[in-house]
């Protein structure tokens, strides 16, 4: 790694590339087009083609060809080594000089976990996610939802999905996700984004730095057809919702460590993603 660490700090000095390397680790364990990355950076195909050559050579990015599509995704495994690397070597070790979080999960004996699903309109997905959640382990988890851009009000589909369902609906209102940091706001241990668009956005620095994942997946609201097309796709995303965060609270959150955690975090949007295809 130390004859390697050069070239890759030279490539991530670019402020372009490291655009580039920032949204797809927002977005791993996704697989991106490499025309989504032009769209939402503003970066022309032709000079993307160039950046990401750059960050395939040394090794922090990888393509797979999808039928006529190029998917990028971040070889995490070179990120770790480069990361391990520079806190091992360059600042010996020392977590109190380079690392200004805990390597493990704040002890929570006496209070519940906090979680956030965010979302662009905070009127479906992650209103689903917040209401699973609570009723799955509201005894464990304090379940919040926000929007990079929330409506005004929830979507009815949803609602409806949510009442035929039992939850209850009534404590459910949109909210901006700039109301979760400030100092008024909770301590967050886990933010998911269930939306690509949440996560290709820039997001507040969490206090703490929380735990975070992503579980993106197709937008119901965006679904065109009849009534009853309709509703299905918000069935379909109610149900592939309940499945990510039933398997999330079944984990040992308590005796499990940072990197456990956050490794377990990403394989769940990587093996519920791959259901839905």
């Amino acid at each position: 790694m130390e004859k390697d660490l050069p070239d890759l700090l030279t490539t991530l000095g670019h402020p372009q590339r490291l655009a580039i390397f920032r949204l797809l680790m927002r977005r791993y364990p996704d697989r991106v087009p490499a025309g989504e990355l032009a769209a939402v950076l503003g970066i022309k195909p032709s000079t993307m083609s160039t950046y990401l050559a750059a960050l395939q050579r040394v090794r922090l990015v990888a393509q797979e060809r999808s039928g006529t599509s190029l998917l990028y995704q971040v070889r995490m495994a070179t990120v770790e080594r480069m990361f391990g690397y520079l806190f091992t070597d360059c600042c010996r070790g020392r977590p109190d000089l380079c690392m200004p979080f805990s390597n493990g999960v704040p002890d929570m004996t006496d209070r519940k976990y906090n979680v956030l699903f965010i979302c662009t309109g905070n009127s479906a997905r992650s209103i689903f996610a917040e209401s699973i959640l609570r009723d799955l382990a509201g005894d464990r988890f304090n379940a919040h939802s926000a929007g990079t851009s929330p409506y005004s009000e929830l979507n009815p589909f949803a609602l409806k999905v949510l009442g035929d369902k039992g939850h209850d609906i009534s404590v459910l209102r949109s909210k901006n996700v700039s109301a979760f940091s400030g100092a008024d706001a909770p301590n967050l241990d886990f933010v998911f984004t269930v939306c690509d668009q949440a996560a290709n956005e820039e997001c507040p620095a969490w206090e703490g730095q929380p735990v975070s994942g992503h579980w993106g997946m197709p937008d119901p609201v965006k679904v065109a057809g009849t009534d009853a097309e309709k509703a299905l796709a918000f069935q379909q995303a109610y149900g592939a919702l309940k499945r990510r965060i039933a398997t999330f609270t079944a984990l040992p959150v308590e005796s499990l460590d940072r990197i456990a955690l956050q490794a377990a975090v990403d394989d769940i949007g990587r093996t519920v993603t791959e259901d839905l295809v």
